[in-house]
């Protein structure tokens, strides 16, 4: 009788182990598990509605890469910048012909251009899970120091449509020259529901 009770709690623990590690699934605090998936009051694209802001077809690649990359769940988007949708881009160099006023715009422009490329590969934003990190390069005078304040406008306007899934990690860097003369470029890497 010992030795069938024992069997029965080591069958009982190795049953627990192999249901908890299921892929696609995680506890709740129940403990039962459930399917990931974004809740329902998740709507990234209605925000963007309330933002008044349509997004374009996604600026193509200028030369031998792609927009992005998928690995696993998470997505690499290629640098973009602040392109126009009649082709014009914002040029020139922050701290010498660009203001940080014209700059944050631009910035926020190349949220909408990512924003875009996201929309064209995933279908429906309600798929991203959480932007991960972003890098923003400032096309920059030697002497400007302020390119956070450039980068911000991509940020807030990540935060203003994913909410606390946009908040990510960041680097906001100048350089001494971007393609094209633009005066910004921003990559991210975004995480995303299976």
């Amino acid at each position: 009788m010992y030795q069938t009770n024992f069997y029965r709690f080591l069958c009982l623990i190795l049953f627990s182990i192999i249901f908890s590690c299921q892929p696609g699934t995680e506890p709740s605090k129940s403990g039962q598990t459930k399917s990931e998936q974004p809740e329902a009051s998740y709507n990234p694209e209605a925000k963007l509605k309330e933002l008044n802001i349509t997004l374009p077809a996604p600026p193509q690649p200028v030369a031998n890469y792609v927009n992005g990359v998928r690995a696993g769940n998470l997505i690499f988007l290629a640098g973009k910048g602040p392109k126009r949708t009649d082709g014009t881009e914002l040029t020139g160099k922050l701290g010498q012909d660009v203001t940080i006023e014209e700059g944050y715009e631009g910035a926020r422009l190349t949220a909408i251009n990512q924003l875009a490329v996201l929309k064209t590969m995933l279908g429906d934003l309600r798929k991203v899970k959480r932007i991960v990190k972003v890098l923003g390069m400032v096309n920059s005078d030697p002497s400007f120091v302020e390119q956070p304040k450039v980068i911000n406008g991509f940020s807030d306007l990540m935060v203003a449509v994913f909410g606390d899934r946009g908040r990510h990690a960041r680097a906001a860097v100048g350089m001494a020259s971007l393609p094209r003369g633009q005066a910004v470029e921003i990559e991210l890497v975004v995480e995303i529901y299976e």
